[in-house]
């Protein structure tokens, strides 16, 4: 059957390419180790045509998603078409190079039909370790990224398809987990080398030509239809700012500013007004800042538009260098995600106005990440346990938020308690949402989640980093702030104490860690609420009868609140 390059061809390559970037995804989790990996699911997969555009992408993480996009344009640039093989697959993890943070390692893979390049396949994973001053790469407040773990260039991991010994050795030699990590980037070699086979036969079905057109025509649409959405919405200059409650070093609280200028069918966005660089480690990559505006803007124009390099092409950004944004080297960024989610939260702030029905109120707006690290009391292994944990999520122009869950950029699972008790010697003694911790409106704000954690045996190490501390989850038209977050350690007992939200410390044997997320932001005046929603959130136990009097004015007796 001969194909031609028509709409509905395009359309059937296009499902066909999101298929194997999904099955990229399965195939990773299946075949990876860390808990990060399998459970969380803090990964994505993409595959790219022969420019190095991206053309589908995996239903995972969104900053994982647009991250891609400076790393493989540097890609473009470090290698010629002659220099890449069939079986070829490259790594790199270094964030002054289109990189996130040296935790999340990318892998490329070329493909090539009868010598010639058609596309490319990609992966990225956060992994257990890559070395560094702290176990996991989840400590705040390192002060330069050389502290943060191994940073690798552009580097072929395998060789026509063979793996190279002595680069595997290398990272081997620097990361507390070996059998862990290198499994895990075995991992994503498999999930490359299954999307290249799928793509070449995609390519081989409708021939490179008609492969190429329909790619190229898919971009085209897709920018179509972001800048349709453009055009809109209202022209002006919009702006949003938050605040990071701290760079791990100092108490100094960080601004951030995110200025829209919509003019016709695109928008130029720059950061002037936000904070120069820091010592601490929340310094963001322009790779992962790209990601944040690009998914918020994109959320609120055409959420449902194809999301391939075409969407970014009405977008310019701009970042003054030596900012948080944009920092210079040798400036630390393991913890950017608690700057990049304010940019998120930014945007929505300053587009609120404008299309009031598009947006959300605050969400949790930073990603707790901790990572505790000992020896195993049976096997006498080293090992290092990574747990993420989201909080809430914004309540939105007609619904509640969404309880306990993640939102924004990172949208990961969460670990099974289960699946953490059977391989790390913890005990999750609570998991559990917060009452009250959802702001007060029209809609609710989401409950947040607070999760303990106890230690089974001594000299374990706690890296960490949060926000949301001191700057709470905004509500939006009315709607009242959500919950502040707050780590506790040994809560209840008589050596109770509030533990800084970056940082690194040492655990005892029964020491508890209570992880207690922030909640998130109303949408409208509570007095508009729905009285029975109120008494429903009391019978469920998410409202406290106090909180019901004082926000929505609704006395609760003993009798509705059973």
């Amino acid at each position: 059957m001969k194909y031609r390059a028509d709409a509905v061809t395009m359309q059937v390559i296009r499902y066909a390419m999101e298929q194997v970037a999904d099955e990229m995804g399965y195939t990773l989790v299946r075949t990876a180790r860390s808990t990060v990996i399998k459970e969380i699911k803090d990964i994505s997969c993409a595959v790219f045509d022969r420019a190095g555009n991206t053309i589908a992408q995996a239903h995972h993480a969104p900053m994982l998603l647009t991250g891609f996009e400076l790393g493989m344009r540097a890609l473009r640039r470090h290698y010629s078409d002659d220099e890449l093989d069939d079986g070829d697959v490259i790594i790199f993890n270094d964030p002054y190079a289109g990189g996130q943070h040296v935790m999340d390692l990318v892998t490329f893979a070329p493909v090539k039909l009868k010598g010639k390049l058609v596309g490319f396949v990609g992966s990225i994973a956060h992994h257990t370790d890559m070395g560094g001053a702290a176990p996991g790469g989840t400590a705040g407040g390192l002060t330069e990224i050389y502290l943060e773990g191994l940073r690798m260039p552009f580097i072929k991991l395998y060789k026509r398809g063979q793996e190279d010994r002595e680069l595997f050795g290398i990272i081997a030699n620097n990361i507390r987990v070996p059998d862990k990590t290198l499994g895990d980037i075995r991992a994503q070699a498999s999930a490359n080398f299954v999307g290249v086979r799928r793509v070449k036969e995609i390519v081989t079905k409708y021939t490179p030509a008609v492969t190429h057109a329909c790619l190229e025509k898919l971009l085209n649409v897709s920018e179509g239809r972001v800048r349709a959405g453009l055009v809109a919405l209202p022209d002006g200059d919009y702006t949003g700012e938050d605040w990071v409650d701290d760079d791990g070093v100092t108490d100094d609280p960080i601004h951030l500013q995110v200025n829209i200028h919509k003019r016709g069918d695109s928008a130029t966005i720059d950061f002037d007004g936000t904070a120069k660089q820091v010592r601490g480690n929340v310094n963001a990559p322009l790779a992962t800042v790209y990601a944040a505006v690009y998914y918020a803007l994109i959320a609120i124009v055409d959420p449902h538009v194809p999301p391939n390099s075409g969407c970014y092409r009405p977008f310019t950004i701009r970042a003054e260098e030596g900012t948080i944004v944009n920092p210079n080297m040798p400036g630390a960024v393991g913890a950017r995600t608690n700057t990049v989610q304010k940019i998120t939260e930014a945007v929505f702030r300053a587009l609120a106005p404008a299309v009031p029905k598009r947006v959300m109120a605050g969400s949790h707006g930073n990603i707790t990440n901790c990572g505790f690290s000992g020896y195993h009391p049976v096997t006498g292994k080293r090992f290092v346990y990574i747990d993420i944990q989201g909080g809430g999520a914004g309540a939105r122009p007609t619904k509640d938020g969404r309880d306990g869950q993640d939102s924004h950029l990172a949208r990961f699972k969460n670990t099974p308690v289960e699946a953490v008790e059977l391989e790390y010697p913890v005990r999750i003694e609570r998991y559990e949402l917060i009452p009250d911790s959802g702001g007060a409106g029209k809609y609710r704000g989401a409950l947040a989640l607070r999760r303990d954690i106890r230690v089974l045996i001594d000299d374990v190490s706690w890296a960490r980093y949060g926000d949301r501390q001191r700057f709470a989850p905004f509500g939006v038209f009315g709607g009242h702030n959500g919950a502040k977050g707050q780590f506790v350690l040994n809560p209840g007992t008589s050596q109770e104490r509030v533990m800084k939200s970056k940082g690194l410390d040492k655990l005892k044997a029964g020491d508890v860690v209570s992880l207690r997320l922030p909640g998130a932001g109303g949408y409208g005046n509570p007095q508009d609420r729905d009285p029975e929603a109120v008494r429903r959130d009391v019978r469920d136990g998410k409202v406290s009868r106090v909180q019901a009097l004082r926000d929505y004015g609704i006395e609760i007796t003993d009798d509705e609140s059973v």
